[in-house]
This record gives structure tokens, sequence and C-alpha cells, in this order.
């Protein structure tokens, strides 16, 4: 059995297929989804990473998809899985330099002993999402 997911945003859909797991970071702590899952909903915590896991095979599952997602929701039921992200990008389309440069900038404007702001927190999970150190 597998999962259905949608990971969306407001004005485009990024991704929706089959999964075997989907993990994600939320406001209450990290949640890993299987089919047969129980329903929930859930606030996703800011500048966190989804992960889409394959379905399992020979050679376990690996990810299929990650992305950096800025803040949303996730929704679990009757093994369909949907983000609703506001800003979110994959791992594919993330522009390591550019990340880095916002990553950079907010901690400027941020100062010292200042909260992480959203904007650096969605740049530091852009670059976990590409696979670079933030």
């Amino acid at each position: 059995m597998t999962l259905h997911v949608e990971l969306q945003m407001p004005d485009r859909s990024l991704w929706s297929g089959e999964a075997g797991m989907v993990i994600a970071k939320t406001t209450d702590g990290d949640i890993g989804i299987q089919t047969g899952h129980s329903p929930v909903f859930g606030i996703l915590a800011p500048g966190s990473i989804v992960r889409i896991r394959e379905v399992p095979g020979d050679d376990g599952p690996g990810d299929a998809v990650r992305a950096a997602v800025r803040d949303g929701f996730l929704s679990v039921t009757n093994d369909r899985v949907s983000i609703l992200a506001s800003v979110a990008q994959l791992s594919t389309e993330v522009n390591a330099e550019a990340a880095r440069s916002n990553l950079d900038a907010a901690a400027a404007d941020a100062g010292s002993g200042a909260e992480e702001s959203p904007e650096y927190r969605y740049a530091r999970a852009q670059l976990l999402a590409a696979g670079e150190q933030a």
C-alpha cells in the first residue's frame, strides 16, 4: 500500500504522487506518516523540510522528494497526505548561492541574540534541502 501525497502552494502544485512515507516537522514535533496513519492536522514548523520517501524496494526507501517549506499545514486522512505551504521549493529547484546570500542577509538583519526570522529559517531550510551545510 502507498500514500497519495500532494505538496501545494496557493498558486501551484509542487509535487503529487505515490509514496511510502512522509516525514515533516510540525510545531508539535516531528511526524512520520505511513499507510494506515490515523487522521491528523498539523501546522508545519517555520523553515522546515518535508521529506517524501519512496515506496521501499530491495535497496530500502530513499527520498523521492525533499522540499524546503517556509510555513504551512499538513493534513492526513485515508492514506492521503496534503501539504499546503505558503512558500516552498523542491530541493532540485534550490539555487544554493542565492539561498546562502539570503541566509547571510537575514542573519545580518537579525543581529545578535534575536530570534531567528522566518526568512532566516526558510533560507536555512533551502540549503539543507539542497544538501548544503547551513
